[in-house]
């Protein structure tokens, strides 16, 4: 039986932010019965994380409402329409520009090409991305530790791809410096195999 992981209406951080407010919601609905393989909690943890962390940074509502958004057009059936109608066309625009082509089937070359995209895109568009691969690294690590994990070094091969393009955009800003450091701390000192259960205790009898 799956672990139930109960969500407050409105995360605290989202107060006075009224388009990511929104996103949430629809953020809610659209990834309704998705999963994270990493730890099974509800998907929607994912843009929350991502979102919390533009937050933190100073980013402004439209943009953590994309951060919220980022991975809707990609893992649901909503189309940028949608995305429009609720959040507004400047949220719309910044999750285009953060979605990998579907028309691309080769994984690499899909890849390679929503970098490029992104590099072409606005500073704030490279600070959802970094926002969002920061999140990946983190919870690549506990996919790690489980040992389910193959594509590794192919990730890894993306993550520091898109750690230079978000330099290119932002250099110096602290979601790209925290990137920088979560791939490091990755590749520096990756997790081990989960720790052996304790012995139970024998009761005399």
């Amino acid at each position: 039986m799956a672990t139930r992981w109960p969500l407050p209406p409105r995360p605290s951080f989202l107060e006075d932010l009224p388009l990511a407010t929104s996103a949430l919601a629809l953020a809610r609905e659209r990834h309704a019965g998705q999963r994270r393989a990493a730890d099974s909690a509800p998907f929607v943890l994912h843009p929350l994380e991502v979102a919390a962390l533009l937050h933190t940074t100073g980013a402004p509502d439209h943009v953590v409402a994309a951060g919220m958004l980022h991975d809707i057009l990609e893992n649901t059936d909503t189309d940028s329409a949608d995305i429009e109608v609720r959040c507004g066309r400047r949220v719309s625009d910044l999750v285009e520009a953060v979605s990998e082509n579907p028309r691309i089937r080769d994984q690499r070359a899909r890849k390679a090409a929503l970098r490029s995209q992104v590099r072409d895109a606005s500073v704030e568009a490279a600070l959802v991305f970094a926002a969002d691969k920061i999140s990946k690294i983190r919870e690549l690590r506990l996919r790690m530790v489980s040992g389910e994990l193959e594509e590794v070094s192919e990730k890894l091969e993306h993550y520091r791809g898109s750690l230079a393009v978000v330099e290119e955009a932002a250099a110096g800003h602290p979601l790209v410096e925290l990137l920088r450091f979560e791939l490091e701390a990755l590749e520096a000192l990756p997790p081990g195999p989960p720790a052996p259960a304790a012995p139970q205790p024998i009761t005399a009898e």
